[in-house]
């Protein structure tokens, strides 16, 4: 097992490795005492690990009551948040008591939202069971449902109480899903670490997965400890993004975020290198290593449509939105650009 040690307004730890998932139980009590836990999963994760997750909490004392959604970006929204709020209620949570995230992205985020506004604030656990989860949005405090104008454009920064990633769990997803969380993966070596890039290029989809997931942790963790609420340094994270977002609006989300993310990186990298930003050569060797993953890096959908989307962007600034940009692999740059020039920028990248 790897510990990665975050400091934030609320400190806590991210527990990494094989067979986590049946110690919830320990591992929580150390941290709230005994309470009510309140376990918030999907229809897709609770079947597989919903039981697992509920007995080491009920052995370990926790009285336990659990919410389930259906699965899928399309719950992430007003609606389901409002019902966990009102079943949190029903069932009388305190703020001495506890949720725990189980599952993917989503789960994360909408948990975590709750978490932050019920009873003003009451604690939460992530224990993320996709790649993308365990590498991202687990960490940090972002949390947010979607709007009908956009995604995540209502939420809160709020940090967990711990976080715990069982690798095992890993193994249940599907490929294309697994793809997913790599988009993510190779975000972090294009950002930060080239050594972890080049690791990706050698090893392909087979990379050793507590080692990478811990990586990429740990560099999540210092982007929080130097710029928890996202003013500064924090939004390289973005990277992909903010085109990856409007590729996943326009596709009714049928497009996943993590093959959308890889299609906004692509697409960033190749305009970088038409303004001589970065070497054409670095944006050759961005697109080859997420195609080598399965992942893809072109759309359909024109220039037009992804600034549209953009200029729902919450890192829109007036008339300006930061983009992350590359200048080689392992450094970007957060590159202020002004809206009318937003489309003829994604132009130079499709």
């Amino acid at each position: 097992m790897k510990t990665v040690q975050v400091n934030a307004s609320n400190s806590y730890r991210v527990l990494i490795g094989s067979g986590l998932l049946p110690q919830l139980g320990e591992h929580m009590k150390e941290i709230t005492g005994n309470c009510k836990a309140a376990i918030v999963s999907d229809s897709n994760v609770y079947p597989l690990y919903g039981a697992i997750a509920a007995r080491s909490l009920e052995n370990a004392g926790f009285e336990v009551i659990h919410f389930v959604f259906p699965a899928g970006e399309s719950s992430k929204n007003g609606d389901t948040y409002l019902k966990l709020l009102n079943f949190l209620a029903d069932n009388h949570l305190t703020r001495t008591d506890c949720l725990i995230a189980l599952g993917g992205g989503v789960v994360g985020d909408l948990t975590g939202f709750a978490a932050a506004t019920y009873l003003r604030g009451i604690a939460y656990i992530q224990v993320p069971t996709t790649l993308l989860a365990a590498v991202d949005s687990s960490v940090g405090g972002k949390t947010a449902i979607d709007l009908t104008a956009g995604k995540n454009l209502c939420g809160a920064f709020y940090q967990p109480s711990l976080v715990l990633c069982d690798t095992d769990t890993l193994n249940t997803l599907s490929m294309d899903i697994f793809r997913d969380g790599c988009a993510e993966v190779i975000k972090y070596g294009v950002l930060y670490d080239e050594a972890l890039f080049d690791l990706l290029a050698q090893t392909g989809i087979s990379f050793p997965r507590e080692d990478v997931i811990a990586r990429c942790v740990q560099h999540k963790r210092d982007v929080v400890a130097s710029d928890e609420f996202d003013r500064g340094a924090r939004q390289k994270l973005n990277l992909g993004h903010t085109i990856g977002h409007g590729v996943e609006a326009h596709s009714h989300f049928q497009i996943s975020h993590g093959k959308a993310v890889a299609i906004g990186m692509a697409i960033v990298s190749r305009a970088a290198a038409s303004t001589g930003m970065c070497t054409t050569d670095t944006s050759d060797r961005i697109c080859r290593v997420i195609q080598s993953f399965g992942l893809p890096i072109q759309t359909e959908f024109t220039a037009q449509q992804l600034m549209d989307a953009a200029l729902s962007d919450k890192k829109r600034s007036g008339a300006t939105i930061n983009l992350i940009l590359p200048k080689k692999i392992g450094s970007c740059v957060i590159e202020t650009t002004a809206i009318a020039h937003l489309q003829s920028f994604i132009e130079a990248g499709l």
